[in-house]
């Protein structure tokens, strides 16, 4: 899914290397572009390629814009088991896209790209915006207790029970991709993040406000935290006992490799280049989850 706010110049590049990509691969896929109020040819350059592309279609708001109603309108229109987001500005690299693919084939619910873990590649990303960037990710990883270390990104991938449980959502702009990542986090999804690259727009200008969307994230992560905490005190205070590491299959230690704080389990030891945080699971949760595959963190 591709959100578009007047990017007529990138539209057509961020598409073609996209549908080249995935075609190299084989696989079936859809595109859904999201027109959100664009003033340019977006409209018209997006109309052309779905002319031209079976697997490409169009959406076009003329309603209140913002990126997360663009995204929430794409969610709600999409027909595959997968969505990815990917930016329309060509900062998205569309082999991640396949990375992204590959690691949901292997049973994981989400994938969170990280711009910032050994291996990713990062080009001229704003100082400024950078300095924001991980100042906004560092608190959230000390308010949810997650190792997670690029939860504002927009490119990720979720699978269609995820959206659907976790959603309607509610966000109208980027403050969306904190509320879809936290949510998923919260509810104890299985969690792959993989290193990713990342480009700078070369053409056009970001339509993000630094200071109007520091003020919409700080209330996003204040609500999920509210909620999360409101969870964890189910554990505290009611009958049911708390949650705790399990094992690994074969191991004698209950907490091998894991490391618990409240209900977040994340593990010490992670494969190169790739970091997975779970909740601990619990088969007293109220918020277990039936699937033989979540039974214990896939990391741990």
């Amino acid at each position: 899914m591709i959100p578009a706010h007047n990017e007529e110049a990138n539209l057509e590049p961020t598409l073609l290397e996209l549908t080249a990509t995935l075609d190299a691969e084989r696989l079936r896929y859809e595109i859904i572009i999201v027109n959100d109020n664009s003033s340019d040819e977006t409209l018209t350059v997006a109309t052309r390629l779905a002319r031209e592309r079976g697997e490409i279609r169009v959406i076009s708001r003329t309603a209140l814009g913002g990126f997360g109603r663009a995204i929430r309108a794409g969610l709600a229109a999409m027909r595959g088991d997968l969505v990815v987001i990917v930016m329309a500005d060509r900062s998205d690299d569309p082999r991640d896209v396949v990375r992204y693919y590959r690691k949901i084939a292997e049973g994981y619910d989400c994938v969170f790209g990280s711009r910032f873990r050994k291996g990713s590649r990062v080009t001229n990303y704003p100082r400024g915006k950078l300095i924001v960037n991980r100042i906004v990710n560092r608190v959230i990883q000390l308010l949810f207790w997650t190792q997670f270390n690029d939860l504002t990104n927009a490119f990720k991938a979720y699978g269609r029970h995820v959206i659907e449980e976790c959603g309607p959502y509610s966000s109208s702009h980027f403050n969306i991709t904190i509320e879809m990542s936290l949510t998923a986090l919260v509810r104890r999804y299985q969690i792959a993040e993989i290193p990713i690259s990342w480009f700078g727009r070369t053409w056009g200008a970001s339509n993000l406000s630094v200071a109007a969307m520091g003020s919409r994230r700080s209330r996003t992560i204040r609500s999920t935290s509210y909620s999360a905490r409101i969870s964890s005190s189910t554990f505290r205070t009611g009958s049911r006992s708390r949650p705790s590491c399990w094992s690994s299959p074969g191991s004698s230690n209950p907490r091998a490799g894991c490391s618990c704080w409240g209900r977040i389990c994340a593990s010490r030891a992670r494969p190169t280049g790739i970091s997975s945080t779970t909740f601990c699971p619990s088969p007293t949760s109220p918020w277990s989850r039936p699937s033989p595959r979540r039974a214990f963190p896939r990391s741990c």
